[in-house]
């Protein structure tokens, strides 16, 4: 059991049920599809990698944070275009 406030749950119920899905599917897709901040980093550090590996690019930290920035904005202008 998971305790949340009543607005949470009211929220979980109306975004399942858009989905066709049950509170219970909604909370275990999230919990199987986020990374903690240890597999963001083992997955960031094989995709350095293979970059290095498969096309000779070494990308450094402050290339990898400007592009997450990058990432970060596009994706907060894409919301904003589809509200």
């Amino acid at each position: 059991m998971i305790r949340v406030p009543a607005e949470v749950r009211d929220r979980l119920a109306v975004i399942a049920e858009a989905r066709g899905s049950s509170i219970r599917s909604l909370v275990q897709e999230f919990a199987e599809s986020t990374l903690t901040e240890e597999e963001r980093r083992e997955r960031a550090e094989r995709t350095r990698a293979y970059l290095a590996e498969n096309f000779g690019v070494e990308v450094g930290d402050e290339e990898s944070a400007a592009m997450g920035r990058k990432l970060r904005e596009a994706f907060a202008r894409h919301q904003g275009e589809a509200a």
